[in-house]
Formats: C-alpha cells, sequence, structure tokens
C-alpha cells in the first residue's frame, strides 16, 4: 500500500496537470487484476462485473500548495506519519482501495472504481460520472479519520449581478450606483438570514442553513460610478425544500432592483440510511459538499486522516491508512460475499 501510495503522490495533479500519467498508472495497475477500463473525458472508470454491488470515486487532482519542506511530490516517512501533497486528499483513500483488491477474492465481489478530475475546482469530473448508472452503494474516500460520515448538507450558490448606471464621479447623481444597490440588498438578506436560521436540523453540527456571501465584484474606477456590482452567495441546506424557498424569497426580494439572479449551483442533502454498525466505527455527518452529493446512490464518506487537507506538510498515518484499508474490505465483502 505505501509502495501504490508512493507512485501516486509522485504525479503533479494540481489542476490535473499529470491526469493522463496517473490515469495510465491506474489503468495499467486495474488490468493486472482482471478490470475493464474506459475513459470518459479525463475520468478512468474500471469494473470487474457488468453488475457492480458497490462503487468507489476517487479525485485524482489536488490543490497547489504555497510552501513545502521539502518535494511535496515524494512521499516522505517519518515515524507514523506519512507526508505528500494530496497524500491525506485524496490520494491515501485511493491506495487503501488499491491495496484492498489485492487482499479480497474478485471473483466474489463485484465492483466498479471511478477516477475523476476537477474535483478540487468545478467537479467537472463527478458531473459525467453522475450520467452514468452507478452502483447501489457507493464510497468516497474522502479523509475521515476513519470516522464514517453518513450526511453532507445540501447546497446552493446563487451569483446577483446589479445592474447599475456609469457616470463620472464628480457628477455621480447622473449615474445609478450598482455598488449601493448591492449594499441595500446584503442589508435585507442579512435580516432574512436569522429568520431562516430558524428552522433547524439536529442531524448535522450546524442545525441551520448556513450563509456566506463569499464574492463581491464591482466598478471599474474610482472616478466612475460603477454600472455593475455582483455578489456570489453559498448556503449550506439543512433540507431540500431551503433550496426552493430561498432561490424563490430572493427573487421576490430582487424585484425592486434592476438584477439578474444565476443558480450556479442547487444540491440536495445527501443522508445514507444503511446500517453500519458492522464497521464498528463511530459515524457523523457533514457540512460540506463532497462528490457524493452529485450521485443518486447511497453514499459514504470514508478514509484515513488526520485531515489536513489543504495544509502544508499534508499528512496521515500508517495506522490510520492501515485501517482504512479493513474497513473497506469489510464494506465490500458485506455488500457481496455476505449479501
Amino acid at each position: 500500500m505505501l509502495d501504490i501510495l508512493e507512485k501516486l503522490v509522485s504525479f503533479n495533479t494540481i489542476k490535473d496537470k499529470e491526469n493522463q500519467l496517473i490515469n495510465d498508472y491506474l489503468e495499467a495497475y486495474l488490468k493486472t487484476l482482471g478490470f475493464q477500463t474506459k475513459r470518459i473525458g479525463k475520468c478512468l472508470i474500471a469494473q470487474n462485473d457488468n453488475q457492480p454491488n458497490i462503487g468507489f470515486i476517487g479525485h485524482t487532482d489536488t490543490v497547489n500548495y504555497v510552501s513545502w519542506d521539502g518535494n511535496p511530490f515524494e512521499l516522505k516517512k517519518q515515524e507514523d506519519k506519512l507526508f505528500g501533497l494530496g497524500v491525506c486528499d485524496m490520494k491515501g483513500g485511493i491506495a487503501a482501495i488499491l491495496s484492498a483488491l489485492q487482499k479480497i477474492d474478485l471473483s466474489k465481489n463485484k465492483l466498479a472504481l471511478y477516477f475523476t478530475n476537477d474535483e478540487e475546482i468545478n467537479f467537472k469530473g463527478i458531473r459525467k460520472i453522475s450520467k452514468l448508472p452507478l452502483p447501489k452503494i457507493i464510497i468516497i474516500g474522502e479523509p475521515t479519520d476513519n470516522i464514517l460520515v453518513y450526511g453532507t448538507k445540501g447546497l446552493l450558490e446563487l451569483k446577483i449581478i446589479f445592474k447599475g448606471k456609469s457616470a463620472h464621479a464628480s457628477t455621480p447623481e447622473q449615474g445609478i450606483n450598482a455598488i449601493y444597490m448591492a449594499i441595500r440588498f446584503i442589508e435585507q438578506l442579512t435580516d432574512y438570514y436569522e429568520n431562516i436560521k430558524k428552522d433547524t436540523c439536529n442531524t448535522f453540527e450546524i442545525p441551520y442553513t448556513s450563509m456566506n456571501i463569499g464574492l463581491i465584484k464591482g466598478g471599474e474606477a474610482i472616478n466612475s460610478v460603477p454600472q455593475q456590482c455582483q455578489l456570489t452567495i453559498d448556503f449550506r441546506v439543512i433540507n431540500a425544500e431551503h433550496l426552493s424557498k430561498i432561490t424563490n424569497d430572493i427573487k421576490e426580494m430582487l424585484n425592486s432592483y434592476d438584477a439578474n439572479l444565476v443558480i450556479k449551483n442547487s444540491l440536495e442533502p445527501k443522508i445514507a440510511h444503511q446500517n453500519w454498525s458492522f464497521l464498528g466505527i463511530n459515524t457523523k455527518t457533514a457540512n460540506y459538499i463532497t462528490e457524493g452529493s452529485f450521485i443518486d446512490s447511497e453514499t459514504i464518506i470514508l478514509g484515513p486522516g488526520p485531515i489536513t487537507a489543504h495544509q502544508k506538510n499534508e499528512y496521515i498515518t500508517i495506522e490510520s491508512l492501515v485501517k482504512t484499508e479493513e474497513l473497506y474490505i469489510k464494506i465490500i465483502k458485506k455488500y457481496n460475499e455476505e449479501g
């Protein structure tokens, strides 16, 4: 397993730079185990049966790094820790499933593996995979420190474009300031958010729908009245009803503005309903989304730890990696050999 992880880390897959090289390695490895493979765009799909009972999804891209002690593309072992770019998010999970395949009877276990691209930016890979028929049970190998994440919040991303009228800053009354429009709307939205938070769901650690205005872009020069201002708003919703409610409420609020609303993403919360107690590990939900949010299958998130994703000198422990492999084997056998 460490040899596999060392090879995976050696590929520079920041923004999918060496996507083809890592897929070549994965494909060659899986073909030696009898898997049939195909590629859809930059995604690699491997199956050992036309009707797999369980699937694994792993993205091969990583985030960039600002600084690093040593070579980020070289797996470094220090006592029980394994350092390397992407070792946590999520090449460790991929190494665990690849290693697990060598320790099960593949004639008794029907599997599909999906290796995706662009997870760290726009989820282009999983959007392609989501259009395919998928197994009933899917494991997402993101880092969880071996805690099973059985539910994630939904996501509503909205972009609002306010339209004003340009004028010189010396005669501002001749224009319409789009930034001022956005500010007035933000004040309304802040009050609205307090009402949305009154709806709660104790399934999630943050038991209400959260809101974040993450981007504001407006104006072109200090001496011009801005004719446009854009807001991008992120809601992490506790139920599917909030997706339509918030969208409709904001549309109504915007009736008093000259503005356009763009829905960038609208994803329902995901809750797995299978009984996972046979694994004997802790379970929880998460406030973030993963690639599992884009598919209809029963989905869990389970991978090694500690969770050091997107951090300098990202690492996982060997103990956690070995535990991840053991858990993957248990799940595969549960939904294949044991029925």
